[in-house]
């Protein structure tokens, strides 16, 4: 008996150790759990670079930071952009604490100007077959510049690369020649300069070929990482409703719509006071034009020319100039539009078609409402005596003049008035209205007419 229950208690322990060895593996000496799946945050900026586009990379780093993510892609397609954005952006990617890819794509996609400054500040900087980058030469699209000023903004903006494409490891000789001879380059020509690192089709080729490559990172200290991202789950980060509502509004196009009909409603709004609402719409439009256009980079000249075409509508509708108030200020209007926008690239600038065809719609409405402010002012008073005159009506009783006191009533149109006349009119007889002083009415026989009978 003694010897039996051991051998039991034996059975039973080991029938349990088996259970939970099935329950609750042990890690053996040298073996390791199967890595969790990396994420790569991406965005997609397919727009020209400006306050908006900085605005969501530096989101998108941020997100892709609390995601701890093992990258973040960046897919860019942009024609450029201004240049205080692109040195924002820049900034960010170069002190981003993750990895930033930036992949030119898909095929046919480009990253002119401001795109390739983006471009080789990336830790990784890849695209697509049948894309192209540089033409990083600064425009000055509010004047020509001499040869000092133009001297100065090429070395600026070529320092401005070298900065940080030395660091990167990246050719920075051709690189610069982007910038002073606004060279551009093809995918594979940028590889082989040595411009990007390296090609592919789409998202998944891409994450493939940097598995286990090693990077040198410049975010604070200098130091090489190796990006581990087999078989990455890519997490699209869609844009904001704000930064879509932001993004339609920074076109100069739109914004120049809300600037042109806003005005035009609150210029029906003086010529035909107490409706409200177009002052009201109106109004909201041109505030939301004014939000759009602080986005951009404007001429001060122009919003004069802009503001002095809204005095001279103004004083269109509120004095007769027979139009000529009215064509100073298409005029401005037409000027003010045409040179808003001080864009450094032909995508961000206003569209001569619909600066011109807005300027000509507005002129026409404008003369219009002139026209109809002019025929109102000369239509004789549709109430009191002064419209009666000219009118034919019945005497009531005899009309003669004894000094300037009436001494008959007369019916016209109705009504019944004391009228003085030049000459005695007898009862019934017919009279017709030839002025006014005061409430009394001036009348003359109408000889014209036949007496009145009484039915």
């Amino acid at each position: 008996m003694r010897n039996s229950s051991p051998s039991v208690f034996r059975r039973l322990s080991g029938l349990v150790s088996l259970c939970l060895a099935c329950a609750y593996p042990l890690s053996l000496p040298g073996s390791s759990a199967p890595p969790s799946q990396p994420i790569v945050d991406k965005i997609e900026i397919r727009d020209t670079i400006q306050p908006i586009s900085a605005g969501r990379l530096e989101r998108a780093i941020a997100q892709a930071n609390r995601d701890h993510a093992a990258a973040l892609l960046v897919e860019l397609d942009t024609p450029g952009g201004l240049l205080n954005s692109t040195r924002q952006m820049v900034g960010d990617i170069l002190s981003s604490r993750i990895p930033i890819i930036v992949y030119v794509g898909p095929a046919g996609a480009r990253a002119a100007s401001a795109g390739f400054f983006l471009l080789e500040s990336a830790d990784i900087a890849a695209m697509a077959p049948e894309t192209n980058t540089g033409a990083a030469h600064p425009v000055l699209e509010s004047g020509t510049p001499d040869d000092t000023m133009r001297q100065k903004m090429e070395n600026d903006a070529a320092a401005f690369l070298r900065s940080y494409v030395t660091r990167r490891g990246r050719n920075a000789q051709v690189a610069e020649t982007a910038v002073r001879e606004s060279k551009s380059f093809s995918a594979d020509e940028a590889l082989d300069q040595h411009l990007d690192d390296l090609t592919a089709s789409s998202d998944a080729e891409l994450l493939a070929a940097l598995d286990g490559r090693s990077i040198t990172r410049v975010e604070g200290q200098t130091h090489t990482e190796t990006l581990h991202l087999r078989n990455a789950q890519i997490v699209t980060l869609q844009p904001t409703l704000r930064e879509q509502l932001l993004g339609r509004l920074a076109d100069p196009n739109l914004a120049l719509l809300l600037l042109v009909g806003g005005a035009l409603l609150i210029y029906l709004e003086f010529n035909i006071p107490g409706t409200i609402v177009p002052g009201a719409l109106g109004t909201v439009m041109v505030l939301l034009a004014i939000f759009a256009l602080d986005l951009l980079p404007i001429r001060h000249t122009a919003v004069l020319l802009l503001l002095a075409a809204a005095v001279l509508m103004v004083l269109e509708a509120k004095f007769a100039s027979h139009g000529i108030l009215a064509l100073a200020g298409i005029a401005c209007l037409a000027f003010g539009t045409l040179t808003l926008i001080d864009a450094p690239i032909p995508e961000m600038a206003i569209q001569p078609v619909i600066a011109i065809s807005l300027c000509i719609a507005f002129g026409i409405i404008t003369f219009i409402l002139a026209r109809l402010a002019m025929r109102a002012r000369r239509n004789k008073a549709l109430t009191g005596p002064a419209a009666l005159v000219g009118s034919a009506g019945t005497a009531m009783e005899p009309v003669c003049l004894k000094g300037t006191v009436p001494i008959g009533r007369i019916q016209v149109q109705g009504e019944i008035w004391q009228a003085t006349a030049s000459e005695p009119i007898p009862e019934r007889g017919r009279i017709r209205v030839t002025g006014f002083y005061g409430d009394i009415l001036e009348v003359q026989p109408d000889h014209q007419a036949p007496f009145a009978t009484t039915p």
